[in-house]
């Protein structure tokens, strides 16, 4: 299957929150029909109210499910699995799942064994968000900039690779990659469930009631993060657990490396690790 440039390919969204709201947004541009099935009837009327969708429902309605080409799943991790194990027999054969989900490893090679053989899932991931969930802020503009993942096994064909990349194009992301699924959990450990971790401590740390009034822009660009979803957060932690346990070692020594040079007063090697730390940032100017 291919997204059909005329726009005849119907997409089903399963998860109406920011990043499900925003896929719907972006598509609906396109011209594509895009419907959907969420838990809150309250997003249900929100969704129709402002058309970010052409349908929206909280039932788990056959026909909806049956019609779908391409079923997009924005939900945590583990009710993606239990909605795969409880309604997997209404896809229509052909059909092409894909997820928004921030860990692979844990889910996907689940999902690919559960699945019926005339099913084809496969994973990405839009590195993309912000701090409000809800698809009362969902906004197709959190894609410009961004990086979308495309995930693949050896189960998955050429064909869906090329269209969940082609999805990625389609939404507006400035650059689409592949990855395995270890190599996206390693990778993702660091770049964001790490700084989430370091965001949130940080936060933690100081509890003074008038540090807002007085900060300037380096700490609230450093805790932007730190407003949380925790129960979506946590769960993904715990699911990429030996790997950020890994990255949260690996920057305790680190820190504690810097913590060293500014006690004993070694000012050549704090520069030293500034230099470091410049030229790496500055490869992310040049992307």
């Amino acid at each position: 299957m291919k997204l059909n440039k005329n726009k005849d390919t119907k997409i089903l969204i399963i998860g109406l929150g920011l990043i499900g709201g925003s896929y719907a947004i972006a598509l609906k541009k396109k011209g594509y029909t895009v419907k959907a099935i969420t838990k809150e009837e309250s997003s249900v009327r929100y969704a129709m109210e402002h058309k970010i969708v052409d349908y929206a429902t909280t039932a788990v309605e056959e026909a909806l499910i049956k019609e779908a080409d391409l079923i997009v799943f924005a939900l945590y991790p583990t009710i993606f699995l239990e909605w795969i194990k409880s309604y997997q027999h209404l896809f229509r054969p052909g059909t092409v799942i894909t997820d928004v989900t921030g860990v692979k490893c844990c889910i996907v090679y689940d999902i690919q064994n559960l699945l019926r053989d005339d099913v084809e899932f496969i994973a990405a991931h839009p590195m993309a968000g912000r701090e409000s969930s809800g698809v009362e802020n969902s906004t197709d503009k959190i894609f410009e900039n961004a990086n979308y993942i495309v995930v693949p096994t050896e189960k998955n064909t050429p064909e869906a690779i090329e269209l969940c990349m082609e999805l990625g194009r389609e939404l507006g992301f400035r650059r689409v990659s592949l990855l395995s699924p270890e190599e996206h959990d390693k990778m993702i450990g660091f770049l964001s469930q790490l700084t989430h971790c370091i965001a949130v401590s940080l936060m933690c740390t100081n509890g003074d009631p008038l540090l807002c009034e007085y900060t300037g822009d380096s700490f609230r660009d450093l805790t932007r993060i730190a407003k949380i979803n925790e129960s979506m957060w946590s769960e993904l932690f715990m699911l990429n657990q030996d790997i950020l346990l890994q990255q949260m070692d690996a920057f305790i020594e680190e820190i504690s490396s810097f913590r060293s040079l500014l006690a004993s007063g070694d000012a050549e090697g704090m520069r030293e690790k500034m230099r470091c730390s410049t030229e790496r940032r500055m490869q992310f100017d040049r992307k």
